[in-house]
């Protein structure tokens, strides 16, 4: 990422969280004329304690220089979590405070990372690297989504498939919100890795090809390890209900594993099973 589309991604994320924040969380009157939703720029300056000009020229994308004293009261200004002060740091500094990517490497889950795969029998499963790559993934994985199998390795990246895949967006009762957990994760590896070309081409792709992808970027949150419910209706099993978990796997590769656990007190994983015994 060169240093003007860094710049810009600072821009349009510190817009982005000034607008979802309410004056009455910030602790200010809501007032009668207010034409945009969210805080005014002069605002989140009074709040992080620096000047309006200065605020002003750094949600503008100036080069200018910053610390991290005062990039982390902009930070609590804006109430932002642990991953998206990660982010903010990452794109606001000089790029010699940003650790390099790391080298190209194979990606390949170990033996025992295979093991835990199988082992999670009815627990849906995809291992992934830190492009949103998949590089694994179990046997339930395969019956609830699809049969990764039969798609060529270059192109099992998860986003890209979301977008593509017609069997993906039918599986989410509500496919936005099944995107946007991805999209956390993926904002939140863009702005660890900014120094990686890759990311920048790869997002102006998906603008280009997907109409939809552009909106649903702009309104990403960044995390890096979301916790969310989502409502899948299986063309065979029905609805069924998964909480996502997703952690990084500790090892030289960035990888991270997503698990998708059966609802407690539904019957998501009695149809898994069912589902699962038929087609074996």
């Amino acid at each position: 990422m060169n240093q003007e589309t860094r710049l810009q991604a600072l821009s349009s994320f510190l817009k982005s969280k000034r607008a979802k924040l309410s004056p009455e969380a910030a602790g200010f009157p809501v007032g009668t004329r207010r034409r945009t939703p969210g805080l005014r720029r002069e605002e989140v300056a009074q709040l992080a304690g620096v000047s309006p000009t200065w605020y002003t020229w750094l949600e503008q994308g100036r080069a200018i220089k910053v610390s991290g004293s005062v990039l982390e009261c902009v930070a609590v200004a804006l109430q932002l979590n642990d991953d998206e002060r990660k982010y903010l740091y990452a794109l606001a500094m000089e790029a010699s405070h940003v650790a390099p990517p790391l080298h190209e490497d194979h990606s390949e889950i170990t033996p025992s990372l295979r093991h835990i795969l199988q082992e999670l029998r009815f627990c849906p499963t995809i291992i992934s690297d830190r492009r949103c790559q998949i590089v694994g993934w179990n046997a339930a994985a395969s019956h609830v989504f699809m049969d990764f199998e039969t798609i060529p390795a270059e192109q099992r990246n998860m986003i890209r498939l979301l977008f593509t895949r017609k069997e993906l967006r039918r599986l989410a009762g509500n496919w936005e919100h099944f995107v946007g957990g991805f999209l956390a994760i993926f904002r939140a590896y863009y702005g660890q890795y900014v120094q990686d070309d890759w990311y920048e081409r790869f997002i102006e792709e998906m603008k280009n090809s997907h109409p939809d992808f552009q909106y649903l970027w702009e309104q990403s949150q960044v995390s890096s390890a979301p916790d969310v419910l989502l409502e899948f209706r299986h063309a065979k099993a029905g609805k069924m209900l998964f909480h996502l978990t997703s952690f990084q796997v500790q090892g030289n590769a960035d990888l991270r594993c997503s698990v998708y656990t059966p609802a407690p007190e539904t019957s998501t994983e009695t149809k898994l099973r069912r589902l699962m015994e038929k087609q074996e």
